[in-house]
C-alpha cells in the first residue's frame, strides 16, 4: 500500500471511529429523552390529557430546525427527524391512556 493510501485508510478510521462514537451518543441521548416523555404519558393518562400537544410540537419542530441551521445541518431531515420521535412519543402516550 502506498503512502496515501495509507494515510486515507487511517483517516477513514478514524472517522468511523468518531461516527460510532456519536451513534453510542445519540443512542443513549435518545433512550434518556424517551425515559421523561414516558414519565409525560403517565402523568398525562394520569390527568385525563390528550397524547398529543400540536402547539407545543410546532414550537419545538421551530425550535429544532432553528438549531438545526445554526449547526449547520439540513432543517428539513431535523423536521423530519422530530416528526418521527414525535409520532413514537404520541403512540407511546396513547398506550398508557389505553
Amino acid at each position: 500500500m502506498n503512502d496515501t493510501v495509507s494515510r486515507a485508510a487511517d483517516l477513514l478510521k478514524e472517522h468511523r471511529e468518531s461516527i460510532d462514537r456519536l451513534d453510542a451518543i445519540l443512542v443513549f441521548t435518545l433512550a434518556e429523552r424517551f425515559k421523561h416523555t414516558q414519565a409525560v404519558g403517565v402523568l398525562k393518562a394520569q390527568h385525563d390529557l390528550p397524547p398529543s400537544d400540536p402547539a407545543r410540537e410546532d414550537k419545538q419542530i421551530a425550535r429544532l430546525q432553528d438549531l438545526a441551521l445554526q449547526a449547520d445541518l439540513d432543517p428539513e431531515f431535523a423536521k423530519k427527524f422530530l416528526n418521527f420521535v414525535i409520532q413514537e412519543v404520541i403512540q407511546h402516550h396513547k398506550q398508557h391512556q389505553s
